[in-house]
């Protein structure tokens, strides 16, 4: 397809790619881009256990506490 119809075009083409088409766009006849879908990652998990951390430790150091860490 060529670059003035494939930007006429390009929500079918997205279409087409996320449909598991390759799309090859061209110029004066000769290819010069591959349009095809992006695989994305399954989401992954951080950490490798389940660890449980207790509110208090996000809550505000104390003046004694804070004083320490000046």
């Amino acid at each position: 397809m060529n670059i003035s119809e494939a930007k006429a075009k390009l929500s079918e083409l997205l279409d087409a790619a996320q449909g598991g088409q390759e799309v090859i766009i061209a110029r004066s006849g000769r290819p010069v881009a591959k349009l095809s879908a992006v695989n994305t990652p399954p989401n992954r998990q951080l950490g490798f256990m389940e660890l449980d951390i207790e509110d208090a430790l996000f809550d505000p150091l104390s003046g004694p506490d804070l004083e320490e860490w000046e």
